[in-house]
């Protein structure tokens, strides 16, 4: 699939990529041709870190010198290489990962699925809730998932072995530009001065082993063996014509979380597939708008305590998910936590991923403006 239609004018979106001929460096994409940003005579830092890190007015001049260029027809014909003939890279270096849950129908969803009761956790309501996540697991589109080993309930003993619960996470994540310093704080209003733009997010999750290992305490070896993101970064710039308001808050937050931005959102339709045997099943169509806690509300609870933000840092959504059947942002909620079987388009059965099941997680905003797709296959665990 080309995703030509979520890459026009409007988007000029960031990565790294490289050819046989060219090293990896920055790059954007105009419909299905990538354009090195060395190749139409701008000043391009050799990195998409450094890039992030201009002043955002810089990097809004830069955006509209990019959309002149790639509007003549003749830059278009001279530099763009096909897409097919470019590898992409991981878009940044990941400086650190925070793993939030803006999601209240997963919290409840996810809480019916593992306790049997739907209630919300104490704090949810009242600020996004996180962990800190493994920035050197997290992977660009494309790579392969190993399934990995832990400890896991087992009846009435403790087992240890090959994960039996392989899931997907639908989720974005928000791309840290200019940094804050540490023992400082961002207010949520300057929020969107330190983003520098947005990711699909696939956060792997092995069901059994996160759910062993994080009473009383987070996830850790169930979460951190593989976090998968879209190679493109697209800016808040280009998703600012699709800005809407969050959900009303069910209680009153406390001031550091009040937003003046009304339209601090944005409408984003999400889809994922579970891929098998060459066939797509979507196992899930929801919206980024129905999230309770917005980008920069995240912004300003990983820095209310002084704690500082780097550029390359990823803040995720955690799981979006919405109130239907068919809006479940993981296989945890569809199965009733793997009580439930559902299933493919070929006929088959699943509970969890099995090994050679993929899932392609694909974003669009609309008009021009998407993200093109975020994929990984399950491989076999590696012997023991």
């Amino acid at each position: 699939m080309s995703y030509a239609e979520h890459f026009s004018l409007k988007n000029i979106p960031y990565g790294i990529a490289s050819t046989q001929d060219r090293p990896a460096a920055v790059a954007t994409r105009l419909h299905d041709l990538i354009f090195f940003l060395s190749d139409l005579n701008l000043d391009s830092p050799a990195t998409l870190n450094a890039l992030a890190s201009i002043d955002k007015d810089e990097l809004v001049k830069l955006r509209r010198t990019l959309q002149t260029a790639l509007g003549d027809e003749k830059n278009v014909s001279r530099f763009g290489i096909p897409v097919g003939e470019a590898t992409m890279h991981l878009p940044i270096e990941v400086k650190g990962f925070t793993d939030f849950s803006c999601s209240t129908e997963h919290l409840l969803n996810a809480g019916e699925a593992v306790l049997g009761v739907r209630s919300f956790p104490p704090a949810s309501l009242h600020l996004p809730i996180g962990y800190t996540g493994r920035s050197s697991s997290i992977v660009v589109s494309g790579t392969p998932i190993t399934r990995p080993y832990g400890q896991y309930r087992d009846g009435e003993e403790i087992g240890f072995g090959p994960s039996r619960a392989v899931d997907y996470e639908l989720e974005m994540g928000a791309i840290i530009g200019k940094p804050s310093t540490f023992g400082d704080r961002v207010s949520v209003n300057d929020a969107d001065e330190h983003i520098f733009g947005v990711v699909i997010v696939n956060d792997w999750s092995a069901r059994d082993i996160q759910g062993f290992e994080m009473q009383p305490l987070g996830p850790m070896n169930g979460k951190s063996f593989g976090t998968s993101i879209s190679p493109w970064v697209v800016t808040l710039e280009a998703l600012e014509p699709f800005a809407t308001e969050p959900p009303a808050k069910k209680t009153p937050v406390k001031a550091y979380l009040q937003d003046n931005k009304i339209k601090s959102s944005y409408s984003i339709t999400l889809n994922a597939e579970v891929l098998s045997e060459g066939s797509a099943t979507e196992v899930c169509k929801a919206q980024l708008q129905w999230m309770y806690w917005t980008f920069r509300s995240l912004v300003a609870q990983q820095t209310i305590n002084g704690c500082n933000v780097n550029t390359g840092d990823i803040l995720g959504t955690g799981t979006v998910s919405g109130v239907g059947d068919d809006e479940h942002g993981c296989l945890l909620e569809m199965t009733k936590g793997g009580k439930v079987e559902w299933e493919l388009s070929t006929g088959k059965k699943r509970r969890y991923l099995e090994d050679g099941d993929g899932v392609r997680l694909t974003a669009y905003a609309g008009d021009g403006v998407g993200f093109g797709e975020c994929t990984g296959v399950i491989s076999a665990a590696k012997p023991f």
